[in-house]
């Protein structure tokens, strides 16, 4: 009996049999791999995603300023073989301009203080007095710009004096043209923003040449 041999054994010898045998090593954790897995391939799409973007901004930028820069180019050759469309008439100045002033309401005074106005901003003055018969008392708003067939600059110079009001045409001889006071009359338009209406009726936007 072998000295290894457990006390009450009776030295009998045993054989171990079959084919599976204890393993040493650890059990593997498959959740850990899949988990690690996973996170490798979100890595993997953020890195991508990030590329694209960094292309299309950079890229983007440039296709955007070379389109701008070719839009320009072609405006530009546009204007320069393209025929220049006609520029507007030139409106006459306000000392140019014969207004009479006509009181279409039943307010006394109101022709003669809008009169010493309009001369003070530049105009002549003809006619001061009441409305023919054909607007007295029928003028429902601020009043009627009236002038001779033709006269659309000097009434459309006189309409930057007064908003609200409606231009007429007649068969008159001459060039003078009507401001007749309506009901809704309280004052003329303040001489700052006339001057300022004044100016862009004057000095209107440059027109582009036909076909731009």
């Amino acid at each position: 009996m072998s000295m290894l041999t457990p006390p009450g054994m009776g030295g009998k010898k045993y054989r171990v049999t079959g084919d599976r045998y204890p393993r040493m090593r650890r059990p593997r954790h498959r959740r850990r791999i899949v988990l690690t897995a996973a996170a490798g391939v979100c890595a993997l799409g953020l890195a991508g995603w990030g590329t694209l973007q960094l292309i299309d901004v950079f890229g983007g930028s440039s296709g955007r300023a070379q389109a701008a820069e070719k839009s320009t180019d072609a405006k530009q050759k546009c204007k320069a073989t393209a025929p220049a469309r006609p520029a507007a008439a030139k409106p006459p100045a306000p000392s140019a301009i014969t207004v009479n002033v006509l009181n279409a309401t039943p307010r006394g005074g109101l022709a003669k203080q809008t009169a010493d106005e309009l001369k003070k901003r530049g105009f002549d003055i003809g006619e001061v007095g009441n409305a023919p018969a054909a607007y007295d008392k029928k003028v429902k708003n601020n009043g009627v710009l009236l002038g001779p067939s033709g006269a659309d600059g000097a009434l459309k110079v006189l309409a930057t004096q007064l908003a609200g009001t409606r231009q007429e045409t007649d068969n008159r001889k001459g060039h003078s043209v009507d401001l007749i006071i309506g009901d809704t009359f309280k004052d003329l338009t303040k001489a700052k923003d006339a001057e300022k209406a004044l100016h862009a009726l004057a000095h209107p936007p440059r027109p582009e040449p036909a076909g731009c």
